[in-house]
């Protein structure tokens, strides 16, 4: 076997770690946030469409399966846009209409299972307003593989085939398809995923160039790799990029011809089709219509990293031996570890871009994580000079868009930076693409038009989008004063779509997810408490009439005695501070459901806190809450710095009322120092006159901090949020919460809140 180039392996994050130690964290400088934003402006509603068969996956039930829109070459202006589950749209002057339906052309098609099964992809011969010739891939059923022969024999076990269609075009300018068609490639697959996902020819490539009018076609490993080592074999076209003659005839089946400049042509053994080898689901590729033309491949990981290559002639990508610049195990796909002294050996190239999953506390990593890349463009268009150079890309869950510079995407170097943008609306609303779509998983695709402008798809709503401006937009929500000791950070923006959008993923350092308890995503409401704030959540009380487990809140909650190990920064502190936005949007506090008097009301309107390590789901460590105090509600912070102590509570004086009126959002804060015995609270920054309730020192302070235990959890809107009681329920809304492992002074505090507003 031929290996690729030979390069010295990067230095990565964790590279001084022992060659068997494992890295649980590879990239730990996640992209980077950026004041540069996209504008975009909606350019094309596509219609619903199912799969077929019905599918089990909810995954696959989206409004479509849009996956592509590009320019027909021809200088008509035409889009085109294929659907996973068969039709292929033409979009000019604003009107859509199905030119040809992948679908109804194959008796065994197949787009149930898979999230990439179906019709994949579609490119235009480049010289397609003369020869009227493109081409589709799309997924064949098992009857197809009792009946229909691959084009390489000995695939045992087979669940789908990818089939590579030729079709002519009687008249390429008509407005449906009309004209003949032949089979050049098929390939079955073990499994329903990871099959051939784009074909494509290099736009870059000039009529005489090696390149021109040679086809490319991304073929993934079926979902078996990891187990075993065929794609890093030669003999066959699982986990490579194959590039292949549409117009010859040397082929094994004789419908294509090989190129003789393909870098394995005459090596015995291999398979002269073979450009590039390694991979495990080359899911995107594209060239950079400038500068190098290199050609750049969104590379889906494992369970750890998604990549960006460059890709050369002959290059292998490492697949299953490495996931990014990392040695993968696949008996230990939770972690990865450093590359070995004698990696150069091997002759694997690395990514030239690269992120990791950051997983989420308390969710399995060998589960859906809610990541993968989805490969993008280089823009090299006039209408936005800022994006020029650069490399458009992103997570096709959540919706992130990044770009990286491309003058620093290169072989053998250290990846390149990559930056998060942010995304604004027409009217320059700031939004996410989970705002965009209406939920947390995205199905986000791009693509291009002749002029090199940018398009961004989702399957979530079946839209496509158009880069149609940039805009600066404002740093981050959070201080870095914050920053430093953010150990949870809830904003209600990023749902995470593995668990149905159930529940919400921390931006704080600890990853915590936090559930939404009884309402699910429900409780995810269009509201904000500042200007770019989208989402806000929405607890109440469902039932006043008796008891029940019903109440919508939110938290988190360990089910063994060593607490939450994500909020180990609780474990011991000094100091807590507890802040965010609240808006009283019912009656508070709520009729009293463990008693039997129908007028008795609950004495407390919960809001946030931290549990104590010993907390059955009530007692607090540190805790924002509306309470009664002295037979009158108050506004208080209510700490414990010992498991099992008692606890103290210090209580605004203004009546709570005027604190948080009905229908209005307000900042609160609530801050904790242990080490010195005192509380504080803030309102929209300014800190409010109180006093304390419990005489004499209930704490027991000694000048260190609180109990050496990790917190059992959060409870939010309420208390047990193992749900397993109600008690205190908050008909309200709340936004941005914070928890931070220290006692912010109120500068800090001050800052903070202005930070909301003067962005």
């Amino acid at each position: 076997m031929l290996a690729g180039t030979l390069l010295a392996p990067p230095t990565m994050a964790g590279a001084q770690t022992a060659p068997d130690e494992p890295i649980t964290d590879p990239v730990p400088e996640d992209p980077v946030p950026s004041r540069l934003g996209l504008v975009l402006e909606e350019y094309a509603q596509l219609p619903e469409s199912e799969p077929t068969p019905a599918p089990t996956d909810v995954r696959l039930m989206r409004h479509n399966r849009i996956n592509y829109i590009g320019e027909v070459p021809d200088g008509s202006g035409r889009m085109y846009v294929p659907d996973l589950n068969g039709p292929m749209y033409l979009i000019e002057n604003g009107t859509q209409h199905t030119y040809l339906d992948i679908k109804e052309r194959f008796g065994d098609y197949f787009s149930g299972r898979g999230l990439g099964s179906g019709f994949g992809f579609v490119t235009f011969h480049p010289e397609f307003a003369d020869n009227g010739k493109f081409y589709t891939v799309h997924t064949e059923d098992r009857d197809a593989i009792a009946t229909k022969p691959p084009t390489y024999p000995n695939q045992p076990n087979a669940f789908v085939q990818s089939v590579v269609t030729e079709w002519t075009a009687d008249d390429p300018s008509a407005d449906e398809f009309s004209g003949t068609q032949r089979e050049i490639f098929r390939f079955g697959f073990t499994t329903q995923i990871h099959a051939i996902q784009q074909i494509d020819f290099n736009p870059t490539a000039e009529p005489g160039d090696e390149d021109y009018g040679l086809l490319y076609l991304a073929v993934g490993d079926g979902g078996t790799g990891l187990n075993d080592t065929f794609t890093q074999e030669l003999d066959n076209p699982a986990g490579k990029i194959l590039r292949i003659d549409p117009a010859g005839t040397d082929g094994p089946n004789g419908q294509y011809g090989i190129p003789a400049s393909n870098p394995f042509v005459g090596e015995e053994g291999a398979l002269g089709e073979i450009y590039a080898y390694g991979m495990r689901d080359p899911h995107r590729f594209a060239w950079d219509r400038g500068g190098r033309n290199a050609m750049y491949l969104g590379h889906i990981g494992q369970r750890a990293i998604e990549a960006v290559y460059e890709v050369r002639k002959g290059d292998n990508l490492g697949w299953a031996a490495r996931e990014g610049t990392f040695r993968f195990d696949p008996a230990q796909q939770c972690v990865l570890y450093p590359l070995p002294e004698d990696d150069e050996q091997y002759g694997y190239v690395y990514p030239v871009a690269q992120f990791d999953h950051n997983t989420p506390a308390g969710w399995p990593c060998n589960s859906d994580s809610g990541h993968a890349i989805s490969g993008g463009q280089v823009y090299r268009g006039d209408q936005l000079p800022v994006l020029r150079g650069k490399y458009v890309f992103g997570d096709l869950v959540d919706g992130r868009v990044f770009y990286s510079d491309v003058r620093e995407m290169r072989q053998g170097e250290q990846p390149a930076t990559i930056h998060e943008m942010q995304l604004f609306d027409a009217s320059g609303k700031r939004m996410r693409m989970t705002d965009f779509v209406g939920d947390g998983r995205v199905d986000l695709r791009f693509g291009i038009d002749a002029e090199g402008e940018l398009y961004l798809l989702a399957k979530a709503n079946g839209k496509v989008w158009k880069v149609v401006g940039t805009k600066w937009g404002n740093p981050s929500e959070v201080t870095r004063q914050v920053e430093r000791n953010l150990v949870a950070h809830f904003d209600f923006e990023h749902p995470f779509s593995p668990a149905g959008d159930a529940r919400e993923l921390d931006q704080g350092s600890s990853r915590t997810l936090l559930e939404l308890v009884n309402g699910g995503e429900n409780m995810r409401v269009a509201d904000g408490a500042f200007p770019d704030s989208n989402n806000a959540l929405q607890t109440r009380q469902v039932n006043p009439a008796g008891p029940g487990n019903d109440d919508w809140k939110a938290g988190v909650w360990a089910g063994d005695a060593d607490g939450y190990e994500a909020l180990k920064a609780f474990n011991g502190v000094r100091g807590i501070t507890v802040m965010g936005w609240f808006k009283m949007t019912g009656t508070n506090p709520s009729p009293n459901t463990t008693t039997a008097n129908p007028d008795d009301l609950y004495n407390a309107v919960g809001l946030a806190g931290v549990l104590s390590g010993d907390s059955e789901g009530h007692n607090v460590r540190a805790l924002l809450e509306v309470i009664n105090v002295n037979g009158e509600l108050r506004l208080v912070a209510l700490g414990r710095r010992i498991d099992g102590g008692s606890s103290q509570t210090f209580a605004a004086q203004q009546d709570w009322r005027e604190l948080l009126p009905q229908g209005q959002w307000v900042h609160l804060a609530a801050t904790f120092d242990y080490a010195n015995g005192t509380m504080a609270l803030y309102r929209n920054g300014k800190k409010l006159p109180g006093f304390y309730t419990v005489p004499g020192d209930p704490w027991r302070v000694d000048g260190s901090g609180t109990s050496p235990t990790n917190p059992r959890g959060i409870k939010i809107g309420g208390s047990f949020p193992q749900n397993n009681a109600e008690r205190n329920p908050c008909n309200c809304r709340m936004d941005s919460l914070m928890f931070v492992d220290k006692a912010l002074d109120a500068d800090t505090i001050q800052h903070q809140y202005r930070r909301f507003h003067h962005r």
